[in-house]
């Protein structure tokens, strides 16, 4: 068993993840191996929020050029977080508004 925050690596901040704040949608970047269970119980910990359900995607690594330099990024996962309406809103998330 990993822990919770072995599961949940960091928030992203975007301008339609924000938005789906006010759906009480949050999106995190997670690991690669974890399915949803587990991120549906770090996130419940972690917060102590009850979660109605995850959604997650594969995010694949982007080309990137330095000028003839080429690489990649690296490929992550992202799991898009949808609480139940009775809970509380995550307050991590709220002082980015």
């Amino acid at each position: 068993m990993k822990a919770a925050q072995d599961i949940i690596l960091a928030p992203v901040i975007t301008e339609k993840s924000m938005s789906g704040i006010a759906d009480k949608k949050y999106t995190f970047k997670v690991a690669k191996d974890a399915n949803k269970i587990e991120i549906a119980e770090a996130v419940e910990k972690l917060f102590k929020v009850t979660v109605a359900k995850v959604n997650t995607l594969n995010v694949r690594g982007q080309e990137r050029r330095m000028g003839r330099y080429a690489g990649r990024t690296s490929s992550w996962k992202k799991a898009v977080v949808t609480l139940k309406a009775d809970s509380k809103p995550i307050e991590f998330f709220d002082g980015l508004i």
